[in-house]
């Protein structure tokens, strides 16, 4: 009689093959979206109890088989849907803004001094470069903007006098974007293709400001580069930083395989871009609406540009928000008491 008993039992999970696949299909669709009504969360949680029990069941008269193990992968993966923190836009950001970034930085810190610099070095190359050279600008320099700056101009008047200000900042920002993140992508070529594009970049605007000072032209370049300049730059750097954290990761893997370890640097650092992206917002709102009018007087770009370096590395570092951390909130501060005591 147990014997029957028990082929029945394993008949019957067998059986039950469709109702554990309708189950998966719900995780499926519960894990892709974010929006769903109390119905599914209810039959999300009668899954996950028919799973429990017949786990129960699959461990006890088929320990070890591809039943139990498939039973087990779904039991998880359902415990884990139901046991996820609520998803916001808001609370994603801010945990984003006030704990990972900040985070990142400070792991980032030697590669972020390392990226700065290599650019602060390519930069003075590139504009001794050209000072001794002269004929060098053309590696710098296409032929429209030397022939600009050669007549007495700037080639930033011309898009300036042509382009609105919502035009160009998206622009502006579109191009921003594509170069950092071109900085971070191109790491995974062991970190060799992020320092061509920062010392590329650096050689570039160190030649362009020496020409244009070969032309009494560099004075009226750094007064349209003020105000948007630093946070672009950092942006850069940043962005930089965590492509030479991924090429590091496939140089010399740490804790598992080299896929292992280039796949924790990404998890790592990923995120960062979303911050390097709203920066960059910021930036190219800056370019496009002040920086390309000048009707603004210098001391009105330094001081915008200095004011919005210093609230882009407040926020990096999290300097931002160190007097919240500091007294936190009441259940934080009940929470240090309670291990205190």
């Amino acid at each position: 009689m147990a014997a029957s008993a028990d082929d029945g039992l394993r008949a019957w999970l067998r059986g039950r093959l469709d109702v554990w696949q309708q189950i998966e299909a719900r995780q499926q669709q519960l894990a892709r979206g974010r929006k769903h009504d109390v119905a599914d969360a209810n039959a999300m949680v009668d899954g996950y109890r028919t799973l429990a029990r017949d786990l129960t069941i699959a461990r006890h008269l088929l320990p070890g088989s591809r039943v139990t193990r498939f039973l087990e992968g779904q039991y998880q993966r359902a415990h884990t849907l139901l046991a996820r923190p609520a998803h916001g836009f808001l609370a994603d950001l801010r945990t984003l803004l006030v704990e990972d970034v900040p985070a990142t930085t400070r792991e980032l810190s030697r590669f972020i001094a390392a990226i700065a610099l290599l650019f602060v070095l390519s930069g003075l190359a590139g504009a001794w470069l050209v000072s001794s050279f002269p004929e060098l600008a053309t590696l710098f320099a296409s032929d429209e903007m030397i022939w600009t700056v050669e007549s007495g101009e700037l080639w930033t008047d011309s898009i300036v006098n042509v382009v609105p200000p919502s035009l160009l900042s998206i622009g502006i920002l579109s191009n921003n974007i594509a170069v950092t993140l071109f900085a971070y992508c191109v790491g995974v070529i062991f970190g060799l293709g992020t320092f061509y594009i920062i010392a590329t970049n650096g050689l570039m605007i160190g030649g362009i400001f020496a020409f244009t000072y070969q032309h009494d032209l560099a004075f009226r370049l750094f007064e349209f580069v003020i105000a948007h300049g630093p946070v672009e730059l950092t942006t850069i750097v940043l962005a930089g930083a965590a492509g030479a954290a991924v090429g590091e990761a496939l140089i010399r893997p740490r804790g598992g395989s080299r896929a292992e370890s280039f796949r924790q640097a990404v998890s790592r650092t990923s995120r960062y871009l979303v911050f390097c992206a709203l920066l960059l917002i910021g930036a190219g709102l800056i370019e496009g609406y002040i920086s390309s009018s000048w009707t603004y007087p210098f001391a009105s770009r330094a001081i915008i540009g200095g004011a919005s370096w210093l609230i882009a590395i407040a926020a990096a570092t999290g300097l931002m928000y160190r007097r919240r951390e500091r007294g936190g909130t009441g259940a934080q501060i009940r929470r240090r008491a309670r291990i205190r005591s």
